[in-house]
């Protein structure tokens, strides 16, 4: 059991990234942001080819996050300078992303044999296998990650940023450019997603083109598992609650295709699964106004 669940978490961990990346357009911005299905694999194109090419793990990540931001300024601006809808412009980006994906690697599927990935250093330089070090690099990249969006928005820049999706006419009003703070979270956003790309290609061993297929539904799955099962009570919850709900989401994968679920239906089973966690305050609200007639 515990070899089952080390390597689970520790992937958890990784996704974790991408679920922040996720939360912070679905639910600080209010916008559905479909770019995080081809800046997934941007980023882990862009560390893939960079650590082949001879540069090292951590330079490889922060480019590959670079390169998630400016993929998340091209979607802002495409909203909000061309007035092209928030939806029809994280599509737009993401289909000109696959072939920039696939410029950028050179072919569809690129190997990490032989390179010295951020997993492979850690290893050497703790002595422990595979599992336990991909749980220890991804509990600390998550941390980090946590910390400095707990931090920056709490800062008066972040707190224009959730000011933005909570009300765009009230901030306005206070000389706020909503147009700047929607661009800035769509660029923090795909940056981490860029991130957690990167990394998961190096836990892989492998960078692939279409590996960012489904990226919206596992990190929305992740977000409003965590809501309904950790709570929302404060934006320190919120981020908690996102973490824990992608290892909770990478757990119910684990224990699902243990028990036989063919790995074809997974797409399906996320869908499901996501479409109940979205229906949980309805299917609750009208539970308590039955207990109330009753």
């Amino acid at each position: 059991m515990i070899d089952l669940l080390i390597p689970t978490v520790a992937q958890g961990l990784l996704w974790a990234v991408m679920a922040l990346g996720v939360y912070v357009t679905f639910r600080v911005l209010d916008i559905a942001d479909l770019t995080v299905e081809g800046s997934f694999p941007l980023g882990a194109a862009t560390a893939a080819s960079l650590m082949v090419a001879g540069y090292g793990p951590l330079t490889a990540l922060f480019i590959a996050f670079l390169a998630g931001t400016l993929s998340g300024v091209v979607t802002g601006l495409l909203h909000t300078k061309m007035k092209i809808p928030a939806l029809l412009a994280g599509i737009l980006t993401m289909i000109a992303l696959y072939s920039v994906n696939l410029r950028v690697m050179g072919k569809a599927n690129l190997s990490l044999l032989g390179v010295d990935t951020s997993f492979k250093i850690a290893r050497s330089m703790l002595g422990l296998n595979m599992a336990q070090t991909t749980l220890i690099v991804g509990l600390v990249v998550t941390i980090i990650v946590g910390a400095f969006m707990y931090w920056f928005f709490g800062t008066q820049i972040g707190a224009a940023i959730r000011a933005t999706g909570f009300n765009q006419q009230m901030i306005r009003a206070q000389g706020v450019d909503t147009d700047v703070t929607i661009i800035l979270g769509l660029l923090i956003s795909n940056g981490l997603v860029a991130v957690s790309g990167a990394l998961v290609a190096q836990s892989n061993g492998f960078s692939d083109v279409g590996m960012g297929t489904g990226t919206i539904v596992i990190g929305l799955a992740s977000v409003i598992i965590g809501e309904v099962l950790f709570g929302t009570r404060s934006f320190k919850n919120c981020l908690v609650s996102v973490v824990l709900g992608s290892i909770v989401y990478r757990i119910v994968i684990a224990v699902v295709l243990a028990m036989g679920m063919p790995p074809n239906d997974l797409k399906l089973f996320t869908s499901v699964l996501v479409a109940l966690a979205l229906s949980m305050p309805l299917i609750k609200a009208k539970l308590g106004i039955r207990k109330v007639v009753r």
